[in-house]
């Protein structure tokens, strides 16, 4: 990925702010904080801010998504983005700030590995979902990254280098973002041709932070209600991979290197909790199949390999939904209509079965039909994301973008939106001929990713829309 210059040269820029003041600048309403009380853990986060502020922490993060976003890195997918969510924010609500302000993300990329970076930004590779063989691993994975934000790893790593010129700070924080993207050779490199720096000294401090990540993530998971083996469990299934060969060894045992000493810490660490070994949510099967076929390349036949594991006696939901999304993927859309409508009318309960059999239908060219579907669907589960978003998509395909748009303008205005749910409202918007809104959600769009001066950009174009009625106006100055 070509993600390298700007990070550097953001992080550069940050820690030569941070080092220039005397105190740290005022927090943003995006403030994250410290372990949650019984954590057993002391709070970092006031020290830690002295170094990087948490405006400073959520620039930089957001700077990082900006860039994924930008080099389609990530999975942009309403539904898989609405469970990561649900599940994350179920972890981050058990810290000290409640959650707010956490982002979780998938990215396209299918070595098992997680990272996150300050401000509450969490990236779970594609390979770690689909590795994971219950909702608890899953969750144990995003505890403990979730865990690295609240305890600001990244920030404490800087401020333990304060005796260091800033230089070798800079270089530290550059070998840190380079690591979470190239892999833990890259950090640990990083770290070695940092200017003045005790290398040694800092790899031992990154793998202390390992440990006081999963003792709080595991506090996480068992608040949330997860299974607290769940991040013992998944690093032993990863773990199992070293026999393999090097080759074979996940990328993610060398950014959070596992022994049997760390392995017996998390279990023991676990067994402070009551155990939970309920069901996992429908919803986790589904999405992990979601993430397979959307992620898979294209010479895998995903369709004939679903239809093998449901011969041989695999009838699980996820496969055939898998099965359905791969044959729509493949132009076979009647075929999963057939198959989606039985499961429909069997799990009614189930968004993303309702969303998928109304997506067969249009694709299938039965349009009134998957729009009959999102109907019902709409009624079934008002203001859902995922479901409103397809259906607006629908809309617009099928001619009626001003029914989109003020389908959109009522989930914006009732749902914190997502960067991509933003988009498609100034999409609808400028379908509909209303040139005003659709420059004004394009620049919302802007400051979900970041980017300020442009989305001033798009606000002056939006105020000097022709035809705005007084209340757009109102709404566009006061932005």
């Amino acid at each position: 990925m070509r993600l390298l210059a700007p990070l550097i040269a953001a992080a550069l820029t940050t820690l030569a702010a941070a080092a220039a003041a005397d105190e740290p600048p005022a927090s943003t309403p995006l403030a994250l904080s410290a372990p949650a009380a019984g954590s057993d853990l002391p709070d970092m986060g006031s020290p830690a801010a002295a170094v990087l502020s948490h405006t400073d922490e959520y620039r930089l993060g957001a700077m990082v998504a900006r860039e994924l976003r930008d080099q389609n890195a990530l999975l942009e997918d309403p539904e898989v983005s609405e469970y990561m969510s649900w599940v994350g924010l179920r972890l981050a609500s058990q810290s000290a700030e409640g959650g707010r302000g956490f982002q979780y993300f998938v990215i396209k990329d299918p070595a098992i590995n997680a990272f996150a970076v300050p401000g509450g930004f969490v990236f779970i590779n594609a390979g770690t979902v689909l590795a994971s063989s219950s909702e608890s691993e899953l969750a144990g994975v995003m505890a403990h990254e979730t865990a690295h934000v609240t305890q600001h790893h990244i920030a404490r790593m800087i401020r333990d280098q304060q005796q260091q010129s800033l230089t070798s700070a800079a270089a530290l924080l550059a070998a840190i973002l380079l690591g979470a993207i190239g892999g833990g050779q890259a950090i640990e490199g990083g770290i070695v041709a940092a200017q003045g720096m005790a290398a040694q000294h800092q790899i031992n401090f990154t793998r202390d932070n390992e440990w006081e990540a999963d003792r709080v993530g595991i506090g996480f998971l068992a608040g949330a209600g997860f299974d607290p083996n769940g991040m013992g469990e998944m690093f032993e299934t990863m773990s199992r991979h070293e026999g393999l060969g090097a080759t074979y060894i996940p990328a993610m045992l060398i950014d959070h290197p596992v022994t049997s000493d760390r392995i017996a810490e998390q279990r023991a660490r676990a067994a402070q909790f009551p155990p939970r070994k309920g069901k996992d949510s429908q919803s986790y099967e589904l999405i992990r199949e979601r993430v397979r076929v959307l992620t898979a390349t294209g010479d895998v036949d995903l369709a004939q390999a679903y239809a093998q594991k449901l011969a041989h006696g695999h009838a699980t939901l996820g496969n055939r939904y898998g099965e359905a999304l791969a044959l729509i993927s493949g132009n076979r859309a009647d075929e999963a209509v057939r198959i989606l409508a039985p499961l429909v009318q069997q799990h009614e309960g189930l968004t993303l079965l309702h969303v998928a059999l109304a997506q067969a239908q249009a694709k299938a060219g039965h349009r009134d039909e998957a729009l009959a579907t999102f109907r019902h669907g709409e009624e079934l589960f008002p203001r859902n994301v995922p479901l409103t978003v397809r259906y607006a998509e629908t809309l617009m395909a099928a001619g009626r973008p001003a029914d989109a748009h003020d389908m959109l303008l009522d989930l914006f205005n009732n749902v914190p939106p997502t960067p991509d749910q933003i988009r498609l409202t100034a999409l609808a918007a400028s379908a509909a001929g209303d040139a005003g809104d659709a420059y004004f959600y394009m620049g919302e769009y802007q400051i979900a990713g970041g980017d300020l001066a442009l989305a001033a950009q798009q606000l002056q174009l939006a105020l000097a829309s022709p035809n705005i009625s007084s209340i757009q106006r109102q709404r566009y100055q006061a932005r």
